[in-house]
């Protein structure tokens, strides 16, 4: 199993808040790359995968999550999340923004968001 990237979700009260972050960390060199309105994710131009992301809410699942784990095959991680008994938060799903994601709780708490984007 390949992990391609690991991203802290951090959640914020409004796009305001949003915008003041994105110019915030603009001063350290990161760049808004996606931007729905409610979620935005920021990136270093160097190493794109070095990233941050904030939502407002999470409009497709019923939590935000903690984290992002982008992974090589999410239905394989799936597949062994099921079978390890972990709780599946919200199910494996496409989203109409280009990723298959699930969310599961770590043994910690945490909502962990894992995806592929799709081809």
């Amino acid at each position: 199993m390949t992990v391609r990237r690991v991203v802290p979700d951090c959640q914020v009260p409004s796009e305001a808040a949003m915008e003041d972050n994105r110019d915030f960390y603009g001063l350290l060199g990161l760049e808004e790359v996606m931007n729905l309105g409610w979620v935005m994710t920021l990136a270093s131009p160097a190493n794109p995968t070095a990233q941050l992301i904030f939502l407002t809410e999470e409009r497709t699942a019923p939590v935000v999550p903690d984290l992002s784990v982008e992974v090589e095959d999410v239905d394989a991680v799936y597949a062994r999340v099921l079978a390890s008994g972990a709780e599946v938060v919200r199910e494996l799903r496409d989203e109409e923004w280009g990723v298959r994601r699930f969310f599961v709780r770590d043994p910690g708490g945490r909502v962990v968001n894992v995806l592929t984007h799709r081809s």
